[in-house]
């Protein structure tokens, strides 16, 4: 079973990751009042579908006015959106997300899935977030940093660190890296989750961690 975007936000946010602050809209008018509500002056709005690739295929647009967020609204809701992962007929847009927009430094990758094989949950992480996994797979393979979880023991603090550093983060960001693994941990083992991502995970200007954006899916058993 796939939840939307907002709603893996929403999951993850209460075990501890931190996101940017949004609101939910069914139409043109209520995104405009999600922007005017957050505040600011650049929101970020982005079609619901369970589907990655949503800003490649025109999903997912910055807006610098409030007059901006209702115009792309307007233009996503009643629209099929059609990605590489939907096929030709696309997936219809009945709701949209509006959030703050991030001053981002960095883009990266984080993943939590079931590796069968060893039959334990695995952290698949890279520094170069913002594409696909399979995409980044393919590219620069060389980039991508794998963790095997021990059930009887959890994900450790020295391991989330080692993660963080290997992933080319300083001294200051690496606490906060690994609050944010063990935050994703929990989530996957408390909900009986199957797949946790955060893609991009992003460093801010100022140096905090944010997750853009969350896939999560669970066991439908």
């Amino acid at each position: 079973m796939d939840i939307h975007e907002y709603q893996a936000k929403e999951i993850l946010s209460g075990f501890g990751v931190p996101v940017p602050r949004g609101g939910l809209a069914y139409s043109p008018e209520q995104a405009e009042f999600r922007a005017r509500e957050i505040g600011g002056d650049a929101w970020v709005v982005k079609a619901q579908i369970h589907s990655g690739g949503r800003g490649q295929a025109g999903g997912v647009k910055l807006c610098r006015s409030e007059a901006d967020v209702r115009d792309f609204a307007a233009s996503l809701f009643g629209r099929n959106l059609v990605t590489k992962q939907t096929g030709e007929a696309g997936k219809p847009i009945y709701r949209v997300w509006v959030e703050e927009a991030s001053d981002i430094a960095r883009e990266l990758y984080l993943g939590f899935v079931l590796d069968r094989k060893s039959e334990r949950i695995m952290i698949v992480a890279s520094g170069h977030g913002g594409v696909e996994i399979e995409d980044l797979a393919e590219a620069d393979p060389d980039s991508l940093r794998r963790l095997s979880i021990d059930p009887a023991v959890g994900l450790a603090e020295f391991q989330a660190r080692e993660l963080a550093f290997a992933l080319g983060l300083g001294a200051g960001q690496a606490p906060k890296m690994a609050r944010v693994l063990r935050a994703c941990y929990r989530a996957y083992r408390d909900l009986d989750a199957t797949m946790v991502e955060i893609n991009p995970l992003v460093v801010t200007g100022s140096g905090d961690l944010v997750a853009l954006d969350a896939k999560m899916s669970f066991d439908t058993n």
